[in-house]
C-alpha cells in the first residue's frame, strides 16, 4: 500500500500552479492517491477601502463568493469538480495550509515555489539576510509550509519545465546523514520507491576538508578512507533497521553540489531529503533544503 493516499494541492491561480498541475495529476495516478485543491484568500488584501464604507459581513460574503467561483473554475479540465474536492479558506495562507494538512490527515503537500528577483542577492548575501531572501526565492507561503508542515512537502522551482510524463524511469535519490533520524527518511524513501515501482539510490556526502600541505596528503587520504568505511557501516545499519536494500553512493565534497550533481547524473524524478528540527547535521540538511529546491534538477520531497 502506498504511504501517500491523500495529496493536498494549494493553489493561488499563478502560472506556476498551472504548470504544476500535470505533475500533481501524474503523481496521484501513479500513487493511486486522492487530490484536494485548497485556496486561501485574504479578505483584507482586496478592496480594503470597501471595509470602511460597507459592513464587514457583506464584504466578506462577497469576497468569499468571488473566491469560490474562481476556485471552482480553476483547472477544471485537469481536476473535475465532481472528482476532486476543493476547499476554500481565509486567513494566513501557510498557517491555514499547515493546519488543514494536519487536521485532515493529508499525506503529502505539493506546491511550486515562486522565485523572486533577488536570486543573485540571496546567493551572495550574509547569513543574516539569507533567511529574508529565502521567502522571496521560494515564496513566503511555500517557505513557511516547508518550515511548519508535519507531513512531507514536495516542491520545485521548475514547475514550468519539469516533464510530468509517466515517470517511466522513476528514479528516486535520497540524501541522508548518519543520525538516527535518517532511518525514518530511508524508510519513507524506500516505501515510496516501492509504491511507484521505482529505483532508489541513497547518497551520503562527506564534507570536504580544507586543503592541506602536500606532506599531509597521505594522512588526509587515510582519514577520508576511514570516514567512508565508517559511513558505509552506519548506512548499512540504518538500511537494515529501515528494511531497505538500496544502492549507496558515498561522495566527498560540498553537500549541495554533490547531491544536485548526483540527482542530475541519475536523471532523478525526485530528490528526497530529511527535514527535522534538530540541530547538527539534520538541522544543516534542513537549511540546505532551500538551496536544493532552487538548484536541484528535479522536484524536492522534504520529509
Amino acid at each position: 500500500m502506498s504511504t501517500i493516499q491523500n495529496i493536498l494541492f494549494p493553489v493561488d491561480f499563478s502560472p506556476s500552479c498551472v504548470a504544476m498541475a500535470p505533475y500533481v495529476k501524474t503523481a496521484a495516478t501513479i500513487l493511486g492517491a486522492r487530490v484536494t485543491l485548497v485556496y486561501v484568500f485574504d479578505l483584507y488584501s482586496r478592496d480594503a477601502v470597501q471595509l470602511y464604507v460597507r459592513p464587514l459581513s457583506e464584504v466578506a460574503e462577497e469576497q468569499q463568493g468571488l473566491a469560490r467561483d474562481k476556485l471552482n473554475s480553476f483547472l477544471k479540465s485537469e481536476f473535475p469538480l465532481e472528482e476532486y474536492p476543493r476547499i476554500l479558506l481565509s486567513g494566513d495562507g501557510a498557517r491555514q495550509i499547515v493546519h488543514l494538512a494536519r487536521t485532515n490527515g493529508f499525506d503529502l503537500i505539493i506546491m511550486p515555489t515562486h522565485a523572486g528577483f533577488f536570486r543573485y542577492l540571496a546567493s551572495n548575501a550574509a547569513p543574516f539576510f539569507q533567511t529574508v531572501f529565502r521567502r522571496t526565492l521560494l515564496g513566503s507561503t511555500t517557505a513557511k509550509v516547508l518550515n511548519e508542515a508535519d507531513c512531507p512537502v514536495l516542491t520545485t522551482q521548475h514547475a514550468e519545465t519539469i516533464s510530468p510524463g509517466q515517470l517511466e524511469h522513476r528514479e528516486l535519490v535520497c540524501g541522508i546523514g548518519l543520525s538516527p533520524d535518517s532511518e525514518r527518511v530511508i524508510r519513507y524513501a524506500s516505501e515510496t520507491a516501492k509504491a511507484v515501482r521505482g529505483n532508489l539510490t541513497l547518497v551520503h556526502v562527506i564534507p570536504a576538508s580544507a586543503p592541506d600541505p602536500p606532506l599531509q596528503l597521505d594522512l588526509e587520504e587515510h582519514l577520508e578512507s576511514a570516514k567512508r568505511d565508517g559511513a558505509s557501516r552506519r548506512i548499512a545499519e540504518l538500511q537494515g533497521a529501515a528494511g531497505s536494500h538500496a544502492p549507496v553512493r558515498i561522495l566527498v565534497g560540498a553537500i549541495k553540489e554533490m547531491l544536485t550533481e548526483e540527482a542530475r547524473r541519475l536523471r532523478a524524478d525526485v530528490l528526497v531529503l530529511g527535514r527535522g528540527s534538530q540541530s547538527g547535521a539534520i538541522g544543516r540538511l534542513r537549511d540546505l533544503t532551500y538551496a536544493l529546491v532552487r538548484g536541484a534538477p528535479c522536484p524536492v520531497l522534504s520529509v
